[in-house]
C-alpha cells in the first residue's frame, strides 16, 4: 500500500507541469530572497492567489519552493553587501561579510548554499520519519517552556556579541526596548507611541532589519572618508570547492545545526528567524575558536546555515499532524491546505496519503535545485560588486527605501527604517554591536506574552516555572549559562591571586 501511494506521488510530482510551477516558484524565492525587505514569508504570501487556480500538490509545491529559495538566497547579499534578504540571514551577516572583505566571499556563499542544503534534507528526513512524535513532543511545551526556551535564544545574545559582555547586553537591552512599542502586548496597552497611530503596530521587523544593516553601511560610507577608499573584490568562482573539507572539519556543527534547527521549527511560533540565532550563538559558544568568530570564520555560517532551511521542514510536522503553525509561513500554508480540502489533522496520512508523499517529495527536490540555481543567482549577484560604490550606494539607500514602503505601502515604515539606521550607525561608532538588538526585537515579544501567560497561571509563584520536566530542564540550563561563567571567571581570578602570592 505504502509503495503504491508512493508511485503515485512520483506521477503527480513527473508531470510537467508541476515541474514547470517548482522552477518558476524556484526563480521567484530566489529573487524575493534577495531583495532587502522583502521575506519569505512575503513570497508565500504573494503566491496564495495564484494557487486559487491549481490542484493542491502544484500549489503546495509552490510554496514549498519559493520559501526554501528566499531563505537561502537572502544570504547573498548578507555576504556581498552586508545587507541581509531575510532575517534569518542576519545572524551570520557581519561573519559573511567580514568573509568578502577578506576575499573569501567563495566560501562563504558555498558554505551558505550547501548546508542549506543538507539541512533542508535533513529536516525534510526528520519529517518524513518522524512527523508525530516530534509533533506530539512540541505540543508539551506550554508558556513555561517557552519563556525559557526564549531565554536561551536572549543568552545567545551574549555568545554572538564580538565586543564585551557589557556592550552586547546594552545592545539586547535596546532591541528589547524597541520590541516594547505599540499594543503588542498581552494587555494591548499603548506603549511609548506618544500619541501617533502609526506606532500603535510597534517597530515591525522588517523595516528595522534593513535600517540596521542596510541604511548604517550607507551612513558609514557617506560619512568614513577610508570606507570611499575600500574596495571589495570578490570574484567569485566555483563556490563548492572546498564545501567537502568543511563538512570533515565540522561534521558536529552541521548536525547540532541540522537537529536544533529542525527542533526549534517544530516548536509552534519559533521558526528560522529564531533558530538561526540560536544556532550561530551556541555555535560560537562550542567552537573551538570562539576567538575567530566575528572577524570572518566559517563555521557559525556553517551550523545557523543548516539550522535555517532544517527549520523549514521542522514547521511543517506541527502543520501537518495537528494544524498548528510551526511559524508565519506554516500559518499561510495551513489555509491554503483547508481550501484545497486537505484538512491538517492526524488523518490527513490516512486521508490524502498520495498528496502528503508527494509533499515529502517536493521538499527533496526543492532542495536538490537550490545548488544549481543558488551557484547561477550567485554569478548574477556577483556583478553587484562590480558597479563603483559611489553609484552602488545611493541606489541601494533608493531600493531599500521603496522595498520597505512596498511592505505595508506605508511612509511610517520608511521614518522607522531610517531612524533604526541612523541609530545602528551610531551603535557601531561606538563598538556597540548590533547583533543582539536584533534578537531582541525578534524575541522581546514571545518573551513578554509567555511571561505574563506562565505568572498568570502560575497566580505569581515563580517556582511553577520549574513545575514541569521540560521547563525544568530548560530552566536549570539557561541559569547555568549565566552563572556557570561568573564561577569560572572568579575561579580563573582566584587561581591568578594564589600564583602571585606564591
Amino acid at each position: 500500500m505504502v509503495l503504491t501511494h508512493f508511485l503515485a506521488a512520483v506521477q503527480l510530482i513527473s508531470d510537467p507541469f508541476v515541474l514547470g510551477v517548482i522552477l518558476i516558484a524556484a526563480i521567484f524565492g530566489l529573487f524575493v530572497g534577495a531583495v532587502p525587505g522583502l521575506s519569505a514569508t512575503m513570497a508565500v504570501a504573494l503566491l496564495v492567489p495564484i494557487t486559487f487556480f491549481m490542484d493542491p500538490v502544484p500549489a503546495i509545491a509552490m510554496m514549498v519552493t519559493a520559501t526554501a529559495m528566499a531563505i537561502t538566497s537572502g544570504d547573498i547579499p548578507g555576504c556581498l553587501l552586508r545587507i541581509p534578504g531575510t532575517p534569518s540571514s542576519a545572524a551570520y551577516t557581519d561573519e559573511a561579510y567580514n568573509m568578502t572583505k577578506k576575499g573569501q566571499a567563495n566560501t562563504a556563499l558555498g558554505a551558505s548554499i550547501v548546508f542549506s542544503f543538507v539541512g533542508g534534507l535533513f529536516g525534510t528526513f526528520v519529517l518524513i520519519v518522524a512527523a508525530p512524535v516530534l509533533a506530539d513532543f512540541a505540543l508539551n511545551f506550554s508558556s513555561y517552556e517557552f519563556f525559557w526556551l526564549v531565554v536561551l535564544g536572549l543568552s545567545c545574545a551574549i555568545f554572538i556579541s564580538p565586543a564585551s559582555t557589557l556592550k552586547g547586553f546594552v545592545s539586547l537591552l535596546i532591541g528589547l526596548l524597541l520590541a516594547c512599542v505599540g499594543m503588542n502586548n498581552p494587555s494591548a496597552f499603548p506603549r511609548f507611541t506618544f500619541g501617533s497611530e502609526d506606532m500603535l503596530n510597534g517597530v515591525t521587523l522588517l523595516p528595522m532589519m534593513v535600517g540596521m544593516f542596510a541604511i548604517s553601511e550607507v551612513l558609514r560610507y557617506a560619512t568614513d572618508s577610508e570606507q570611499k577608499k575600500v574596495v571589495i573584490t570578490a570574484q567569485v568562482g566555483n563556490i563548492f570547492s572546498g564545501m567537502w573539507g568543511l563538512t570533515k572539519k565540522y561534521p558536529a556543527s552541521i548536525l547540532r545545526g541540522c537537529s536544533l534547527g529542525t527542533a526549534v521549527g517544530a516548536l509552534p511560533g519559533a521558526g528560522a528567524d529564531i533558530a538561526a540565532w540560536m544556532s550561530y550563538g551556541i555555535s560560537k559558544r562550542f567552537s573551538k575558536e570562539p576567538e575567530k568568530f566575528g572577524t570572518g570564520h566559517v563555521e557559525g555560517i556553517v551550523e545557523a546555515g543548516a539550522a535555517n532551511n532544517s527549520a523549514l521542514a521542522g514547521a511543517w510536522i506541527p502543520a501537518l499532524v495537528f494544524g498548528i503553525p510551526g511559524d508565519s509561513i506554516t500559518a499561510i500554508v495551513i489555509g491554503v491546505l483547508y481550501m484545497k480540502n486537505l484538512v491538517p489533522g492526524p488523518m490527513i496520512f490516512t486521508n490524502s496519503p498520495v498528496e502528503i508523499y508527494a509533499i515529502f517529495l517536493v521538499f527533496i527536490l526543492a532542495n536538490i535545485i537550490m545548488l544549481p540555481l543558488g551557484y547561477l543567482a550567485v554569478k548574477l549577484a556577483q556583478k553587484v560588486l562590480n558597479v563603483p560604490r559611489n553609484i552602488l550606494m545611493p541606489l541601494i539607500l533608493i531600493f531599500c527605501i521603496v522595498g520597505v514602503f512596498a511592505i505595508n505601502n506605508s511612509i511610517f515604515d520608511v521614518v522607522v527604517m531610517l531612524c533604526i539606521g541612523l541609530l545602528a550607525y551610531l551603535m557601531e561608532e561606538n563598538e556597540i554591536p548590533i547583533a543582539p538588538a536584533v534578537l531582541g526585537v525578534v524575541l522581546g515579544g514571545m518573551l513578554e506574552e509567555n511571561f505574563v501567560f506562565s505568572m498568570i497561571k502560575a497566580d505569581g509563584d515563580f517556582l511553577m516555572f520549574f513545575s514541569r520536566p521540560i521547563a525544568a530542564g530548560l530552566g536549570i540550563l539557561a541559569i547555568a549559562v549565566w552563572v556557570l561563567p561568573i564561577f569560572i571567571a572568579l575561579y580563573k581570578k582566584m587561581s591568578r591571586q594564589e600564583v602571585q602570592y606564591e
